[in-house]
């Protein structure tokens, strides 16, 4: 098991019921019971849950009378969206390769065919393609 930081986070971030619980912590603390009521586990499991986000840095009980409510800590996704970001300009110049690569196939879609099968032909008319004959010629 992989014991650095962004490692840790990454994999607690990679459970959709802990995305979750941390989607309902941004809007503020929260108990366990209250974490727990969206979803159909027990009280243990919802902990374990918690017990892994905590191990990564994503979230942190305090204590208020019998209560732990938990809270969000933002400074663990940072490590995550920094490193994310080291990776931008690849995929952006891979989008911007598919964008040209799309608006040349679309170029030659208006230039060759029509929605209907017809090929333009160099005086803008159409002819169907195969067709014999010059169908822009009314004495035809």
């Amino acid at each position: 098991m992989a014991n650095d930081r962004l490692s840790i986070v990454l994999m607690a971030l990679a459970d959709p019921t802990r995305r979750a619980i941390l989607s309902r912590l941004e809007q503020g603390e929260a108990t366990v019971l209250e974490l727990a009521a969206p979803f159909d586990l027990k009280l243990p499991t919802v902990s374990k849950h918690l017990k892994v986000l905590q191990r990564a840095g994503l979230i942190s009980q305090g204590r208020k009378a019998q209560w732990r409510p938990c809270r969000l800590e933002p400074a663990a996704l940072k490590d995550v969206s920094d490193w994310v970001e080291r990776y931008r300009h690849a995929w952006e110049e891979r989008h911007d390769r598919l964008d040209e690569l799309l608006r040349g196939l679309q170029v030659g879609r208006e230039e060759g065919l029509n929605a209907e099968g017809e090929n333009r032909d160099q005086t803008g008319l159409h002819n169907r393609a195969g067709e014999a004959g010059d169908r822009h010629d009314p004495h035809v």
